[in-house]
């Protein structure tokens, strides 16, 4: 009977945390496409800017990775990944740059 609980717990916990992910990717994917980032950025794919799962492995283990990722979208800049540059965004607003980075950050290959 204990294992049938813990299996039970253990797929309700499943279930829950895919459609965490999956509300957590739509809005993701609604501040990319509110904020233009969509036009350069894919979770999956280089299109001019890197892709978001390569740019979470890249900062994986730095503890200030989403501040400095944050300021990275708000100032734009070059170099990091090749000499295309990516244009300052002082247009987004901080809370919609620090939940986006915050959810890059999460992605696993």
């Amino acid at each position: 009977m204990k294992i049938a609980l813990v299996a039970l717990a253990s797929a309700t916990w499943l279930i829950a945390g895919n459609a965490y992910a999956a509300q957590d990717r739509a809005a993701a994917d609604a501040l990319m496409k509110k904020n233009g980032c969509a036009a350069c950025h894919a979770v999956d794919k280089k299109i001019i800017g890197p892709a978001y799962l390569d740019v979470a492995a890249k900062y994986r283990g730095d503890k200030d990775a989403i501040a400095k990722l944050s300021k990275k979208v708000k100032d734009g800049g070059v170099g990091v990944w090749g000499q295309i540059p990516m244009p300052p965004n002082a247009n987004i607003p901080d809370a919609d740059i620090k939940e986006l980075v915050t959810w890059i950050m999460t992605l696993k290959k």
